[in-house]
């Protein structure tokens, strides 16, 4: 990995740290205790709007639950720069927890989760490396497909 810091990085894939998404419900996006940050679960939201809603093997593809996923992650990037001020004090990122809104038929969470997990080894190379879980749920706040929460250690 590159001396590259990870908002580099993100501009190298073509992405960049979006606002924190406004919380739809009485809870803060980030918090820090010790040495963690935790996150709240992020949706996939694109300019104050979720990008797809359904179920992911019903209304939703796989590949937009890959990308919806990806931006969940994005937004939990968000939360984690917004209490830190910059993503250079993550030492790694140690868990992440996704879940997929999906028809009672479809298995490949962890396919969906794929997009946040990608994303996080992109950015912070074998510090991106993480345990997880992808958990299939009937259904997410707003009728979102994907939702997702990050704890990052830090420096």
């Amino acid at each position: 990995m590159s001396a590259a810091t990870p908002e580099e990085r993100l501009a190298e894939l073509g992405l960049s740290i979006p606002a924190v998404a406004k919380p739809v419900a009485a809870y803060i996006p980030a918090v820090r205790s010790g040495i963690h940050v935790f996150t709240s679960g992020q949706l996939p939201m694109q300019d104050g709007q979720l990008m797809a809603t359904g179920k992911v093997g019903g209304e939703v593809s796989l590949e937009e639950a890959v990308a919806c996923a990806q931006q969940c992650a994005l937004n939990a990037l968000a939360a984690v720069n917004a209490e830190l001020g910059s993503l250079t004090a993550i030492k790694r990122v140690v868990k992440v927890v996704v879940f997929v809104a999906s028809t009672s038929d479809f298995t490949g969470q962890p396919q969906v989760a794929n997009g946040a997990s990608e994303l996080f080894g992109n950015v912070f190379g074998d510090a991106g490396q993480h345990v997880r879980s992808a958990v299939g749920v009937p259904v997410l706040p707003l009728d979102s497909p994907v939702e997702v929460e990050l704890i990052v250690e830090i420096d």
